[in-house]
């Protein structure tokens, strides 16, 4: 996006797709039920889209779970209104099959389609956080080219590539899907404020996200541009706050410790800036894990990643949501344990108040026609 500041009227509510696996209704205890199948995970897709949710995170992993592409274009026909968040970890896939990829599930999409960057190690290998950052900046950078020029010629470190562009070019005609990306090492910053749209970070403190934003803020606009950010964060609500708290406790009553610190480090990400930020986080809390009001971190216990949850009665979670708002957070990806199970919950009795919005359309990257693309005329039969 250009310096010119855009404004958003609400804010997009997302869910989380639960391909990866880990889904449970107690952290620890493995249950056959919530395991991450294409029954399992498509039935969470489609109710979120029939809930109003407005995009939805598909994650990526190796270790466990389903593959990302392929299940989003096979959500893709079930779903009518939600947009998929779906995350591309760079290296992958050769750049102008990725493009390739891409520009098939946006059409297939009709511009329902957003993209999570992910640069942390690929299955196998272990390399220099600044090597993986520069990879994934070649990666945005031809794929840019494909969405937006006649040609692709590109001369990196990884790759050199001149191919045209038409077999490539996306339904989305303003740039291509929005590039949502999480990251918070110097590279990991400097690549989002110059080539991605939203900023997603992990919970944490309010003092400290604001800290996080006015620092990305800065950043961007050195290259003339600003960012929209985003908060990934786990939701705990029920009618009372008693009842929220004493559901976050029973979450992590059944969980042996040590077998929690084995599930987060098998994780690719288990070594990263953002997972010790968690860490930290959780170390700061009170006896009982609240970083501060309605920010509970006993999830981190056994979990990678995300570690937080916003927890407590509705109007708590909704007036916590404001708050993040009125920072300037748009977007929000949610999710719980289980997670069909809080999707309801919180589509009961937070989503309702809140404007929400499709950040594509926005943006104006969703047309209002096929473009006449031969791609686009193909798929559009």
């Amino acid at each position: 996006m250009t310096k010119k500041d855009i404004k958003i009227d609400g804010a997009e509510v997302s869910w989380f797709a639960p391909i990866c696996d880990g889904d449970d209704a107690f952290l620890g205890q493995r249950d056959p039920q919530y395991k991450s199948s294409w029954e399992n995970t498509s039935d969470i897709v489609k109710a979120a889209d029939q809930l109003g949710y407005r995009n939805i995170l598909c994650p990526s992993s190796y270790q466990v779970g389903q593959d990302t592409l392929s299940f989003a274009a096979a959500m893709a026909p079930l779903t009518k209104q939600i947009n998929l968040l779906a995350a591309i970890r760079c290296g992958e896939v050769h750049p102008p099959m990725l493009a390739r990829a891409i520009a098939t599930l946006d059409h297939i999409l009709k511009g329902r389609l957003t993209l999570n960057i992910i640069s942390s190690d690929l299955p196998g290998l272990k390399e220099d956080s600044s090597l993986r950052y520069q990879r994934s900046r070649e990666v945005i950078e031809i794929l840019k080219q494909a969405w937006t020029q006649e040609e692709i010629n590109f001369k990196g470190e990884f790759y050199s590539l001149q191919l045209p562009t038409t077999p490539v070019k996306p339904y989305q005609q303003n740039g291509g899907p929005l590039l949502y990306f999480g990251g918070y090492s110097p590279d990991g910053v400097a690549l989002c404020a110059q080539h991605c749209d939203v900023y997603l970070m992990w919970p944490d403190t309010e003092s400290q996200l604001q800290s996080l934003m006015d620092n990305m803020r800065q950043k961007a606009a050195a290259y003339n541009r600003t960012v929209q950010f985003g908060l990934r964060v786990h939701v705990i609500v029920r009618e009372t706050e008693e009842e929220a708290r004493a559901y976050a406790q029973g979450l992590i009553s059944k969980l042996d410790l040590d077998l929690g610190t084995e599930i987060r480090e098998r994780a690719q990400d288990a070594k990263s800036l953002g997972v010790a930020r968690q860490s930290h986080l959780r170390a700061a809390a009170d006896s009982e894990f609240y970083a501060e009001p309605h920010l509970w971190t006993g999830i981190g216990l056994a979990r990678s990643g995300c570690g937080a949850a916003l927890v407590g009665n509705p109007d708590q979670v909704y007036e916590k949501l404001q708050r993040y708002m009125q920072m300037g957070i748009r977007s929000f990806i949610l999710s719980g344990y289980p997670h069909r199970q809080e999707l309801d919950l919180f589509a009961k009795y937070v989503l309702p108040r809140m404007k929400t919005v499709s950040l594509p359309q926005v943006f104006q990257r969703v047309p209002t026609q096929t473009p006449s693309t031969p791609l686009g005329n193909a798929l559009r039969l």
